[in-house]
């Protein structure tokens, strides 16, 4: 709604006069995009020092922050809430796909006491227990998710259609859409407005958006237990913030994730491709801006109510969700790459609301297949949050390229990303053909957390470097000697049943808690 009041010529030059909003426009536009880039820099210290509850309770008062912006839009209002806004994205959705995985973990764990009654309390849950929990969990909120974008298209319906011109006017020097088309509507009408919204009228939709935002920060704030307790909150930081930093980094060297790249990477083009390309490339230049508010909540529904297709993963192949959002993506780029509709021609519109309404169905199936397939790969939550940001990161690397790429054709626009589906289904099913093999992934060692007991310390350093595998092979202490190196191959196959975790006794270094109970620290051996 922001922009295309400030697309509009006559409303800047009545209200803002030379004050420059279409480059201010472009600032904000920069800001949010290119911000991200930077972000697996600081993601993770900023998820281990505000915690995972309080990190996405910051990010839901950045987006408060750029919607308060827009009761006075000036420079200094709105490009600085822009940048701020862009480095807020991938710390609140890192912090977000951690948090619903440590929920799922944690259901789990207080729906079957009874049965761990008997155990050690320290003996981890059988691997891929919480999966069930965790797919119910991820449906649900990736359901609840895709209808923000129907209810983003209520102060359209409601409020902004009343003044837009219909598409004769807009459409007006508009030649060619769909595959044909060059950029983002070539040709459009520079003047979209019939009337000009009052301004007692636009501070009663900004009051209304900013109400919606203090409520998700209250909700936040009051619903949304802690993702972790005291005692591991404290573990988590206490790796030290130079590993904190690498670690993510040093996750690269696991074939899983490099093998999922290619899909982090789709999943942010197909997303910018439902609101730029498909959105306006095929329905505005096609059916006009009055539709388009339209076309957006036929994609938010069939998204919506899709995401809850994925509970069939609980009977069904984990990879088939992915493979089959996948497919029906891939029968849709082949189709409108060979389609261009008509300007001005409502014949049509019937396609485009399907092609919407299919495109929704598939991002659901992606966006809640990957989420869920990297909550159970990563079930340790010591290194949850390093993964989530590493994946959303990627989102945002692609967000950027396609900001960098939005006026080539559109053709090239399609071609990119189809390769780059072909490539992510490629390498997916590569990845799950290893597993399936037994192949082990090599993953950095999480150092122990360096606690300060009154003089009690560990004597000796934990190498983060150092794979799990090598760990259990050369006698699980740090040191970096002996065995691959850094240089070596990432892949071994499994030679048998992975231990389960040691004993307390001699064979394992009381934590310093256990010292200071049993006074057995290192001083006193």
């Amino acid at each position: 709604m922001q922009l295309i009041l400030h697309y509009d010529e006559t409303y800047r030059e009545v209200k803002y006069g030379n004050m420059g909003l279409p480059d201010i426009d472009s600032k904000m536009l920069i800001g949010i995009n290119v911000t991200p880039i930077a972000a697996l820099l600081y993601t993770p210290v900023l998820i281990r020092f505000f915690g995972t509850k309080w990190m996405m309770f910051l990010g839901v008062g950045i987006y408060a922050l750029f919607v308060s912006t827009n009761y006075w839009e000036r420079y200094y209002t709105l490009v600085p809430s822009a940048v701020a806004l862009g480095m807020a994205i991938v710390p609140l959705w890192a912090s977000m796909g951690n948090y619903i995985t440590r929920m799922a973990q944690k259901y789990y764990e207080y729906s079957h006491y009874k049965e761990r009654d008997g155990q050690d309390p320290q003996q981890r849950p059988p691997r891929g227990s919480h999966a069930p929990y965790l797919l119910v969990f991820q449906a649900i909120f990736y359901s609840f998710f895709h209808l923000s974008f129907a209810c983003a298209q209520l102060p359209m319906v409601y409020f902004l259609n009343n003044y837009l011109y219909d598409l004769n006017h807009t459409l007006y020097n508009v030649h060619s859409c769909g595959t044909n088309s060059q950029g983002i509507l070539s040709g459009f009408n520079k003047t979209v407005l019939r009337t000009l919204p009052r301004s007692r009228n636009l501070i009663v939709v900004e009051s209304v958006l900013m109400a919606v935002a203090f409520v998700a920060m209250l909700l936040v704030l009051g619903l949304c237990g802690a993702a972790y307790r005291p005692t591991e909150e404290i573990d988590l930081r206490s790796v030290g913030w130079g590993n904190i930093f690498q670690l993510p980094f040093k996750h690269v060297r696991d074939f899983r994730l490099r093998h999922l790249t290619p899909f982090f990477i789709y999943s942010g083009f197909e997303v910018l491709f439902a609101c730029t390309g498909l959105a306006l490339g095929y329905g505005v230049c096609s059916i006009g801006l009055e539709r388009l508010a339209y076309l957006l909540v036929a994609y938010s529904l069939g998204a919506s109510a899709s995401s809850l297709l994925c509970l069939l993963g609980l009977w069904l192949p984990r990879h088939v969700p992915l493979v089959s959002g996948s497919g029906l993506h891939l029968l849709l780029t082949v189709g409108l790459f060979f389609w261009a509709p008509t300007p001005k021609v409502l014949q049509h519109m019937w396609i485009l609301y399907v092609a919407a309404v299919l495109w929704g169905v598939g991002s659901a199936l992606n966006k809640t297949g990957l989420s869920t397939l990297l909550g159970i790969l990563y079930e340790d939550k010591e290194r949850q949050d390093f993964i989530f940001t590493i994946y959303h990161w990627w989102q945002a690397v692609a967000i950027f390229v396609v900001y960098l790429g939005s006026s080539l054709p559109m053709k090239a626009k399609l071609a990119v990303l189809l390769l780059t589906l072909v490539v992510a289904m490629i390498s997916y099913l590569v990845m799950e053909q290893k597993l399936r093999r037994g192949v082990v992934p090599r993953q950095p060692r999480i150092p122990r957390p360096q606690h300060k007991v009154r003089g009690y310390r560990y004597l000796e350093e934990d190498n983060s470097d150092e794979s799990d595998a090598e760990g259990e092979r050369y006698g699980g202490g740090g040191g970096g000697g002996g065995g691959r190196g850094d240089g070596g191959e990432d892949e071994a196959l499994l030679s048998g049943p992975r231990p389960g975790p040691e004993p307390a006794g001699f064979g394992r270094r009381p934590c310093p808690y256990e010292q200071a109970q049993e006074g057995d620290g290192p001083e006193e051996q």
